[in-house]
């Protein structure tokens, strides 16, 4: 790690793990369920749970000709996004591409996959992309933090929570522990098709 992140980074790590604890808790409620549930009951925090992705945009030449990053969800219970002023990002909403404005001193805060699935699709994983910055544009800077299935708790199984899915409910997807899920994400790769269909069962 660069000497001038040594700092910085355990910090910022340690405040965005108090960020996801507390949103764990306000979705736990939102879906009825006590406020622990989905940190403690579920483990979406066990584990070290924490990933970074720090990425650089450089300004592209022909930004018409490619993207920054292609269309895809996370393979995370959340993400948490901070992203300089240059913007970029885009969220797919209504079949269409909206762009997601940056604030300054705001994160953004994104659904992923192992919610959707956890939830039975009460919760959506965001389908997003990145553009190509544009030619005398300033660089674009982004810090995701990934809070997914690591270490031991890869081998856990995750699946629909049962009190989601009682009569007249279904699950709508089957159990799978998070290395085979992410292990088929990679498989896959970002190729516009969401990994949770892998997963879904016929209903």
């Amino acid at each position: 790690m660069p000497p001038a992140f040594r700092d910085v980074v355990p910090e910022y790590a340690r405040q965005a793990r108090g960020l996801a604890a507390q949103l764990l808790a306000l979705l736990s409620e939102a879906l009825g369920l006590h406020a622990g549930y989905l940190q403690r009951d579920a483990g979406c925090l066990d584990g070290p749970s924490l990933a970074f992705a720090c990425h650089y945009y450089p300004p592209c030449p022909e930004p018409w000709l490619t993207l920054g990053t292609t269309r895809h969800s996370d393979p995370s219970f959340l993400t948490v996004l901070l992203q300089d002023a240059v913007g970029g990002l885009q969220v797919l909403l209504g079949g269409r591409w909206v762009d997601v404005p940056s604030l300054p001193g705001a994160l953004v805060v994104n659904i992923g996959d192992f919610l959707q699935l956890m939830s039975n699709d009460r919760f959506k994983s965001v389908e997003h992309r990145v553009v190509a910055v544009p030619p005398g544009a300033a660089a674009r800077v982004s810090v995701a933090c990934f809070f997914r299935p690591s270490g031991a708790a890869t081998s856990k199984e995750y699946g629909p929570v049962p009190d989601l899915v009682k009569p007249p409910e279904a699950p709508r997807y089957r159990s799978v522990t998070g290395v085979e899920f992410l292990d088929y994400y990679r498989q896959k790769g970002l190729d516009g098709r969401s990994a949770l269909d892998h997963f879904r069962l016929l209903v």
